[in-house]
């Protein structure tokens, strides 16, 4: 056995050598070469080995004799013209010639157009169809024809001697080895069949087995878009079968403002040579019964190689691996918002720090300033006057200074939810006069009517008073700040409902609706959208509004602006009556709905209010 496996061996080895380059990467048509090879050289090696003992026996060969001698020898040389250039088709050409010769010399020296040897002539094409190509058949069958001419037509060779046989044992002989050729070549075609249907079997299951492993789902599709077959993953990406996703099923579940991209890219696959890669929302189904999901999923499609161009209808053009990719586009918008925060929390900073320094600068130059003046040696020559107007400044800018110190506690506690919030039940109308007094200065000196529309009928309210002091402080500082001379200022609270409604207007220069989004802002002025009115004459932080916004959430209020250049602005804070029990737990800032102002509404005044102070 060794030594058969051994000799088989040095077969393989030395038909390796012989096998064309252009065969080698093709199992099957290396496996037809090589069964070529093996019986073409078989057969010249029989013929060399026969040859001696034949020409002892019969001397010198007729003319006819030799001709056939040389037939036999062609096979060999069609088999070395198919290792030196890999032309099947070309080698079973002169292989088919040689095997005609052979036929015809052999039907000459038995009996011309009765010889049985002719049956041969039909094997030749048989053996091309088998063992090499359609091509290869058809030359056989032309070289086949000609045999069958030429035997027709030629004399039989005198001097038969041996080859001399009656046509009643002649027949039988050459139609048996015909059968026995053409059962040789039979079942050697269907061992080969049966050996590539196993292959091709066992290549099936490993690909059902694949699919079945992975979990990105695998489409075949035609040339317009249609799903001709599904993988199994179409229960974990889309919650239905692979049947429910053929035809338009699959499309159907694209979001519709995804479907052009889907089909341009699955057009743009089929035609060219390079994958193409889309994303789309899916519609995909929930868990037994449940409701359904939109995934972004992923598409990655190729054009099937050897696909006719255009395809035809029902044969797959495309295939598309498609994967879940929700995760991923979270984790990206994720990404994006949080470098947008911090982009933001960067502009924050920098307007911080410019206004935050401007503030502090300005006063702290003056305070720097006069006490200098006040303690140098000149001092004695200044008046009383004048020394009471210098200590009045530096008193001014110290207020000043502890004002911006107290907005960025404020804010900073407000932000942490460090802010000291304890709800409880107060005098509200009281508060609001009070606050009124406090800034009936600020008013006076700008020039500005301020006045105060509180209800007489307002009930208690359980809230924090200091917050609410210091959001009636902000609003009406605000309003004082950017109404010009002569304007007025009103500040009015009632009952509206369930909710307690603080309101500030004023007749002031207004905000350009650009800035109203932007409104709430940490360290937000508006400024050039209103006009150059307000461009930044007035001094501040930018903080008063943040800090009420954030004193509103506190109170899980409400907050309402309302504004237009040249028409003034209106604030509205709306919170509960009581702002205790289950609405104790401090809120985060509020959202500021907006809206353009197409009135000033200092004239209004409603029925039910009575005109305090």
């Amino acid at each position: 056995m060794r030594i058969n496996s051994a000799f088989a061996s040095l077969i393989d080895a030395r038909l390796t050598g012989l096998v064309h380059d252009t065969a080698a990467g093709d199992p099957a048509e290396r496996a037809r070469h090589e069964r070529f090879l093996i019986s073409r050289l078989a057969t010249g090696a029989v013929l060399m080995a026969m040859l001696p003992p034949y020409l002892l026996w019969r001397g010198v060969p007729t003319l006819v004799e030799a001709a056939a001698a040389a037939c036999l020898m062609l096979p060999v040389i069609a088999a070395l013209l198919l290792a030196r250039t890999g032309n099947l088709t070309l080698a079973h050409g002169l292989s088919s010639a040689a095997l005609t010769g052979l036929v015809v010399c052999l039907a000459s020296l038995t009996g011309g157009p009765t010889s049985a040897a002719a049956i041969w002539l039909v094997m030749i094409p048989v053996e091309a169809l088998l063992a090499g190509s359609y091509r290869a058949a058809l030359v056989a069958a032309a070289f086949a024809i000609l045999g069958a001419v030429a035997v027709a037509v030629i004399e039989p060779a005198p001097g038969l001697g041996f080859f001399a046989w009656p046509a009643a044992l002649a027949m039988p002989v050459f139609a048996i080895t015909a059968i026995c050729h053409v059962l040789a070549l039979s079942v050697e075609h269907c061992r080969r069949e049966g050996r590539w249907s196993d292959r091709l079997n066992a290549a099936t299951l490993r690909d059902a087995l694949l699919l079945d492993a992975i979990d990105d789902l695998v489409t075949w599709h035609d040339r317009n878009g249609s799903v001709l077959q599904a993988s199994p993953a179409a229960r974990s990406l889309a919650g239905t079968t692979p049947d429910a996703l053929e035809g338009r099923g699959l499309f159907n579940r694209v979001h519709v403002s995804d479907r052009p991209a889907f089909l341009t890219a699955l057009s743009d696959a089929a035609g060219q040579a390079q994958p193409v890669t889309v994303q789309f929302r899916l519609h995909a189904a929930g868990e037994a019964g449940g409701t359904g999901r939109v995934i972004w999923a992923e598409m990655r499609a190729h054009r099937i190689p050897g696909a006719a161009m255009p395809a035809l209808p029902g044969e797959a053009a495309v295939v598309a691996v498609t994967r879940d990719v929700s995760e991923h586009k979270r984790r990206a918008e994720e990404l994006d918002q949080a470098r947008a925060a911090a982009e933001r929390a960067d502009e924050v900073k920098s307007r911080f720090l410019a206004t935050v320094s401007h503030e502090l600068r300005t006063p702290l130059n003056a305070i720097i300033g006069f006490s200098e003046m006040l303690e140098a040696e000149s001092t004695l020559a200044l008046g009383p006057e004048r020394r009471r107007e210098y200590a009045g400044i530096i008193h001014s800018s110290g207020q000043h200074l502890l004002e911006v110190v107290n907005a960025l506690l404020d804010m900073s506690r407000i932000q942490s939810g460090n802010f000291d919030y304890a709800p409880e039940p107060f005098d509200l109308a009281g508060l609001a006069r009070g606050v009124c007094d406090l800034m009936q200065i600020r008013a006076d000196q700008g020039g500005v009517r301020l006045r105060r529309e509180i209800a007489a009928d307002l009930p208690e309210v359980a809230a924090d008073a200091r917050a609410c002091r210091q959001m009636l402080i902000n609003l009406l500082s605000n309003a004082v700040k950017f109404t010009p001379r002569g304007g007025d200022v009103v500040l009015s609270v009632r009952r509206v409902f369930d909710r307690i409604e603080m309101a500030v207007v004023d007749t002031g220069i207004g905000i350009a609706e650009a800035d109203l989004p932007r409104l709430g802002d940490p360290f937000f002025q508006a400024g050039l959208g209103a006009g150059a009115g307000y461009g930044r004459p007035h001094e501040g932080t930018g903080l008063g509004l943040s800090v009420v916004r954030g004193l509103v959430g506190l109170h899980h209020g409400e907050l309402i602006v309302e504004s237009s250049p040249s028409c003034g602005t209106k604030v509205v804070v709306a919170l509960p009556l009581d702002c205790r029990g289950a609405r104790a737990v401090p809120g985060g800032p509020v959202p500021i709905r907006t809206g353009s102002l197409a009135r000033t509404f200092v004239d209004e005044r409603p029925a039910t209010m009575r005109l305090t102070g």
